[in-house]
């Protein structure tokens, strides 16, 4: 079998590097042509794009690059065609890959989607369109079978969370306190206070004063390296501040407690068992509009998949220095329980899980 992938930025490229490898475990000999990364690079096949030369975030940086974006969707397009795989195979990105996703199924392409977009946040209709042009939505979060049933869709599976597969695999550091010189973890607090630019600052002023608060405990903050380390000058000069560098997985497994913005980063810290608080803030624009399209009623993947509140959010002008300190010292008392999430999440390893419905159904589709 042949297939095409396309991953638009780190994680996906990730995600989709492992289902490669659950596609080669089902197909010894299945052959890949890709828009991804390094990560899908390793596993095997031919990198056609890099998701660096094609990763633009936000509104502005989304318009001043229509004509790469159009050059790239023209490029892909022509790539499809030429290599003419079994399968053509989504990886979330949904602005670009919703075009392609037209574009292949009105040319007859099978195609599957792995990662849904989150239509169910905001302008949920969305989710005709998607119904449209894809054959198959492996989901990972458990709600999204009913939400799409809700529009008649009945070609969704639930294959797990890629996550719990990645968490589960990851082997801790033993050596991680004395690598960076830290004591003990018995005080070690983490904090991700997010991988883009305008989320590190509208948020770090205020984590900054809240550690100013804590001399006793001593914080790792979780930095990206595609951001300039100069953004985090302010925190990184407090005697118990230490930033970790592209190793948050170390970090979380070393934390008694996490201050998380919202995101994966929330799912990945409840499956280190590590309490949280999950903070937000943006410009007051942006959040007006957000809260004006938005139409769930948590931000954090733990609160979403339980349909509860279990960790608390603070939000905007809820995000004071002193609400977050309130709810450190509770955290740092109390804990929290993670046992529901994860009877929620199950026990499904979603590589394997979404290659099986791939190969299956592009096996049938060939018998008949």
């Amino acid at each position: 079998m042949r297939y095409y992938l396309i991953a638009g930025e780190r994680s996906g490229d990730l995600h989709a590097s492992n289902l490669m490898k659950g596609l080669l475990r089902k197909e010894p000999k299945a052959s890949f042509r890709y828009f991804g990364g390094d990560y899908m690079q390793a596993v095997g096949g031919e990198l056609v794009v890099h998701y660096r030369d094609m990763a633009f975030m936000g509104f502005w940086e989304v318009l001043k690059n229509l004509k790469v974006i159009k050059k790239l969707l023209k490029q892909c397009k022509q790539d499809i065609d030429n290599f003419q795989p079994n399968a053509i195979i989504l990886v979330d990105y949904a602005g670009f890959n919703l075009k392609i996703a037209k574009y292949a199924k009105a040319r007859g392409f099978k195609v599957f989607y792995y990662i849904s977009p989150k239509v169910w946040a905001w302008n949920q209709k969305r989710a005709l369109k998607i119904k449209n042009r894809v054959d198959f939505m492996l989901s990972i979060l458990p709600f999204e079978v009913d939400f799409y049933k809700k529009y008649d869709w009945q070609n969704v599976a639930y294959v797990g969370n890629p996550v719990v597969e990645v968490i589960a695999r990851h082997r801790v550091n033993p050596d991680f306190l004395v690598n960076h010189e830290l004591s003990d973890r018995a005080n070690l607090v983490a904090v991700l206070p997010g991988s883009r630019k305008q989320e590190l600052q509208h948020i770090l002023p205020t984590l900054t004063a809240v550690i100013k608060r804590y001399p006793q405990y001593h914080f790792c903050i979780a930095v990206v390296k595609n951001l300039p380390i100069e953004i985090y000058k302010s925190v990184a000069n407090l005697d118990n501040v230490t930033l970790i560098v592209n190793d948050t997985y170390n970090l979380l497994a070393n934390a008694v407690a996490a201050i998380v913005t919202s995101g994966t980063a929330t799912l990945e810290t409840a499956l280190w068992d590590v309490p949280q608080i999950v903070v937000y803030r943006s410009s007051w624009f942006s959040y007006r509009v957000a809260k004006a399209l938005v139409k769930v009623k948590f931000i954090s993947l733990v609160n979403l998949i339980l349909d509860k509140e279990v960790v608390t959010e603070l939000i905007q002008d809820e995000c004071t220095v002193n609400n977050i300190s309130n709810e450190l010292n509770l955290l740092l008392k109390q804990g929290t329980n993670y046992t529901m999430l994860r009877e929620k999440l199950g026990d499904k390893v979603a590589s394997d899980e979404a290659a099986n419905q791939i190969t299956t159904l592009c096996s049938s589709s060939n018998n008949n």
